[in-house]
């Protein structure tokens, strides 16, 4: 029998799935459940409805109980402590009644690039276009009318938080995604700027309160509990850990929270981050500075685009066997592409592909278009199409890598944790060869933040320690990662691609220009 107040639940909403995981004392996964969505594209941003975030935490808890009943013959009542991560970042504004004044902005819109001009320019440090200052501000430039009447500012993971327990509060991972973070709160002086620039807006007045990892950070009340569970069976009163953004869980779940230690998390977008020793010499718009949900500094690269073509290209190949009466499943399908991938040429046969499907900033392109291209003579095969495919994946974020690195911030390894890693060995092998450093995996890698937040909400009974002593200790005391180290012949390799993927990003601007419905004229 399981003892249901001695496991701990997480829930992560990210690009494409929601997950929740449950763990037990020893932090293993003993049950889990997913819902697949996707953002939509209305109104010139991505998106997501809140029936879309609703429906979809519901099915992925019932399918969670689901897997616990089949496991244990019991129905899941209750656990010890439980916390949500969602993608960071976006623009979610509500009113005094709780309203939300325009559709939830995600971090994948890149139309902000005036205002965080501006504001990179005012605070002398860089402020990404997907930040949710940046959103807000934008907002403000375009004389949006709504923002007169925003009373509330959060996130994804703050405003389901919110809902479940009726607290307005957010990490200090995530709250480093929506304005910058100094000794613990948002910058003092910043928010002093920014009230001068727009006074009709404090930033300690509207946006959500910080806390540290180990907080409390509210109960799930009853009205939560049935926002979750519509059968009313799940009780109301657990505890809850602060609301955290997916990358401070993917710190979390890789243990990469104590200084030089670093991680990358791989799906439908791409992150490394570094937990660094001291500041950076200068500002660099590639690189992001935030903090781990014990609020350390943090050097991050963000790059927009990682799976999302990936996926189509998988899906595609399913299609086509279908037509033939193939139907693999879907796992069967991603490993034997995946795997083809390791037989293609080292430098992927000369073939080049582009995975923007929106803008990647990094690169100074705000907008996306997929692309596929090749010399007459490159050789086109599926290992070389499927090697391809996976180093364009990965392109941006080594060029955002290589500024991290002439500041003389290096690394020995990272632990690699996300779907880019769910088929064994492969991910790990494609991120050590276009970093040039050992990729290491958890187990628990294709997990990710969903087990990451668990954790988080674990640390409620042991806050008493530091959060890297806890995780030291407890966590991943007899952790036994799975390492990948680079190989001289596939990084040469990547590093020919790369050059030609460099040259050939003026194909990618030539292509936002001329496919755009009269966007450019």
């Amino acid at each position: 029998m399981m003892n249901q107040e001695k496991t701990f639940l997480g829930i992560e909403l990210g690009s494409t799935r929601i997950k929740a995981v449950l763990i037990d004392e020893n932090y293993a996964p003993v049950a889990a459940g997913e819902y697949a969505w996707e953002n939509r594209f209305e109104d010139g941003f991505w998106t997501y409805a809140l029936d879309d975030i609703w429906d979809g935490l519901r099915d992925c808890f019932k399918n969670l109980r689901g897997d616990f009943r089949e496991k244990f013959g019991t129905e899941l009542t209750t656990t010890g402590a439980m916390g949500v991560s969602a993608m960071m970042h976006g623009y979610m504004a509500f009113d005094a009644q709780g309203e939300l004044l325009v559709p939830f902005r995600t971090w994948r819109n890149t139309t902000t690039e005036k205002a965080a001009d501006k504001l990179i320019r005012l605070f002398q440090t860089n402020i990404p276009h997907r930040w949710s200052i940046a959103h807000l501000y934008q907002a403000v430039l375009d004389d949006e009318p709504h923002v007169k009447d925003i009373s509330f500012m959060t996130t994804l993971a703050g405003y389901v938080h919110w809902m479940l327990t009726g607290e307005k509060v957010l990490g200090i991972g995530d709250a480093s995604g929506m304005f910058p973070i100094e000794n613990g709160d948002y910058n003092a002086e910043f928010s002093r700027k920014f009230h001068t620039l727009f006074n009709n807006f404090k930033i300690e007045d509207v946006f959500p309160r910080v806390l540290n990892a180990g907080d409390f950070a509210g109960k799930l009340t009853e009205k939560g509990a049935r926002l979750l569970d519509v059968t009313g069976s799940f009780s109301c009163g657990i505890p809850m850990c602060p609301p955290e953004g997916d990358a401070g869980t993917g710190m979390v779940a890789t243990n990469s929270i104590a200084e030089r230690t670093g991680n990358v998390s791989a799906g439908t977008s791409v992150f490394a981050m570094v937990v660094l020793e001291k500041n950076l010499s200068k500002t660099h718009y590639q690189l992001d500075i935030v903090t781990t949900p014990a609020g350390k500094t943090v050097v991050m690269v963000h790059c927009n685009n990682c799976t999302s073509d990936l996926d189509a290209w998988v899906n595609l190949f399913g299609d086509a066997l279908a037509r033939f009466g193939v139907r693999p499943s879907q796992g069967e399908l991603y490993d034997k592409l995946y795997n083809a991938a390791l037989c293609g040429e080292s430098d992927g046969g000369g073939l080049l592909a582009y995975s923007y499907f929106s803008g990647e900033p990094i690169v100074g392109l705000y907008e996306g278009r997929p692309l596929l291209a090749r010399m007459p003579d490159a050789r086109f095969t599926v290992p070389n199409l499927m090697r391809t495919l996976l180093f364009s994946a990965l392109a941006t974020l080594r060029l955002g890598m290589d500024v991290l690195k002439k500041e003389n911030v290096r690394l020995e390894r990272l632990m690699g944790h996300g779907g880019f890693f769910k088929t064994k060995g492969v991910g790990q092998k494609m991120m050590a060869t276009a970093l040039n450093v050992p990729v290491y995996a958890m187990q628990t890698a294709g997990e990710g933040g969903a087990w990451g937040i668990a954790i988080l909400a674990s640390y409620l009974k042991n806050s008493d320690m530091s959060l890297e002593d806890f995780l030291a200790k407890n966590v991943f005391a007899d952790a036994n990662p799975l390492c990948e180290a680079p190989d001289p012949d596939d990084v040469s390799g990547f590093n020919t691609f790369l050059q030609q993927y460099d040259n050939g990003l003026c194909i990618e601007g030539a292509a936002i220009k001329k496919m755009n419905c009269g966007a450019y004229e």
